[in-house]
C-alpha cells in the first residue's frame, strides 16, 4: 500500500523568529510529508519527535494547512515476520507502517538494486 503524498509547511515558531539575530538569517519553515497509508481517513500526520521517558511521541497533524502538535503513544502492534514494531502512533487510521511503501524510496531502491545487486536484500530473506 502506497504512502500518503499530503504535504503541509509547518513555519519556525514565532519565538524563533524573535530570537534570530537582528539582520541575520531568519529560521526557515520545513515541510512535512504524511507517513500514513494513501486514502486513509483523518487528520494527517507525521513524527517530529520520540518521548522514550513516556513511550509517546510528538507527531504533526494537519488537515488543510495548519498542523498542530500531539503527544500519541505507539502502536503496539508487531510485524508478523518479526521485523519490528509498526512505527506509527496507536489507533493510526490507515494499515500498519510495514505495510506502506514510500513509492519514491521504493524507486530509488530499484535504481540501486540494479547498478548493486549484490547489495540489494534478496526476496527470500537471504
Amino acid at each position: 500500500m502506497n504512502q500518503c503524498t499530503a504535504v503541509a509547511l509547518l513555519p519556525p515558531p514565532e519565538f524563533l523568529i524573535r530570537l534570530a539575530a537582528p539582520g541575520g538569517s531568519l529560521p526557515e519553515a520545513g515541510y512535512l510529508f504524511c507517513e500514513l497509508a494513501a486514502e486513509h481517513g483523518g487528520s494527517h500526520a507525521t513524527v517530529l519527535w520520540d518521548n522514550d521517558a513516556n513511550r509517546t511521541a510528538v507527531w504533526a497533524r494537519w488537515s488543510g494547512e495548519r498542523a498542530t502538535p500531539a503527544e500519541l503513544a505507539w502502536c503496539r502492534a508487531i510485524d508478523p515476520r518479526g521485523e519490528g514494531a509498526c512505527g506509527l502512533f496507536a489507533g493510526h487510521p490507515s494499515a500498519h507502517g510495514w505495510d506502506i511503501v514510500d513509492p519514491t524510496l521504493a524507486a530509488v531502491d530499484a535504481v540501486l538494486a540494479q547498478g548493486h545487486p549484490h547489495l540489494a536484500r534478496r526476496r527470500d530473506g537471504g
